[in-house]
């Protein structure tokens, strides 16, 4: 099974091969590097940029005027900040022309902890993401849903940010690709570069075909009847080992995977709260003005009279940073333990 940054990388490919992407660029992300985590080794049209944030969404911008699609990275979200005026114009480009004006660009950029980072390379970009009106926001927890929902984000007429976890790029997906080798070895051989010389290895791209998840869309990973816990990212694999666990316990977890965080799927969240009466939201942005904190509030406002408990969030903490060492990290965002005793702490609460 192909893993996050294969992924990605297969999906680039299919999009430049296949729905007219002109353009893959950013800090490194061309030969001989292929991006810092190998997701743009082996495509044709990817080329570096200067170390220059502005100027790399600046280009997109350009480009997507012209009507062309283009792919563009910030290398990591730490680094996205100075751009925030020019990621508000992309946004709302489309709607202030009446359409005259296309924006149909992509912006790749890796997000979150988990991979001792320290304070420079381990931000979260979601919650930020979701106060960029005209933007769409996707964030996948697994290679095949990374697949689908870039694809989808490269044929979108608007402008779609694929945040991509940081500590979910070598983690493989438990479902194959459509087109992807069965022998994950061989599809190694095809597509990951050589360590050492490069200058003449081309990829051997498999003869992959076209899948998309429709952004806004979520996914029940984990059926349940007692609690709902809505999570995206890295995140939402740790919440499907606590429902696994909890299930042990006698405590039935549905878990819901957001993939969307705008447009987002309330239909499935209000469904499953209905069911279940109680709620928790789990990510790893920090917890003032976290994005989750508006859909408890639409949670409070549209179904006060059918929960059971309060609904709660449980997100990463408040501070100016992450630290490198592996217990500051570590009690800095939620861990299963967390998870786990506050899903017991809401299934108990009587109301």
């Amino acid at each position: 099974m192909a893993n996050m940054a294969q992924a990605i990388r297969m999906a680039l490919h299919y999009g430049e091969t296949q729905m007219g992407v002109s353009d893959v660029f950013g800090q490194d992300v061309g030969a001989p590097l292929g991006g810092v985590f190998t997701a743009t080794q082996g495509l044709k049209n990817s080329w570096n940029t200067p170390l220059d944030e502005r100027g790399i969404i600046g280009m997109a911008m350009g480009i997507a005027m012209t009507g062309t699609r283009c792919v563009a990275e910030i290398q990591f979200c730490d680094y996205i900040f100075n751009t925030i005026d020019l990621l508000k114009i992309a946004g709302n480009s489309l709607w202030v022309s009446n359409g005259q004006y296309p924006m149909p660009l992509v912006v790749m950029t890796p997000v979150g902890a988990g991979i001792r980072g320290s304070i420079y390379h381990s931000h979260s970009f979601d919650s930020w993401a979701s106060r960029l009106p005209g933007w769409k926001v996707v964030m996948p927890s697994n290679p095949l849903d990374a697949y689908g929902l870039l694809l989808s984000a490269i044929q979108d007429p608007n402008p779609v940010l694929f945040l991509k976890p940081k500590a979910l790029m070598r983690v493989r997906g438990e479902e194959l690709i459509p087109g992807e080798p069965v022998d994950e070895k061989e599809l190694k051989a095809m597509i990951d570069a050589p360590i050492g010389d490069r200058s003449k290895w081309k990829a051997k791209w498999p003869k992959l075909e076209p899948y998309m998840v429709t952004l806004g869309q979520g996914k029940i990973t984990r059926s349940g009847t007692q609690i709902s816990v809505v999570s995206w990212g890295r995140h939402l694999l740790l919440c499907n080992e606590v429902a696994d666990q909890m299930a042990q316990e006698g405590i039935s977890v549905e878990v819901i995977d957001l993939r969307s965080i705008y447009p987002y799927d309330w239909q499935m969240i209000k469904t499953s709260i209905q069911k279940t009466g109680r709620v928790l939201f789990v990510n790893e942005d920090t917890e003032v003005t976290n994005f989750a904190e508006h859909l408890v509030y639409r949670t409070t406002q549209e179904l006060f009279y059918d929960l059971l408990a309060r609904p709660r969030v449980l997100a990463g903490k408040n501070l100016p940073g992450i630290g490198l060492h592996p217990h500051l990290e570590d009690n800095s965002v939620p861990q299963k333990y967390e998870i786990a005793d506050l899903i017991r702490e809401i299934v108990k609460e009587v109301p």
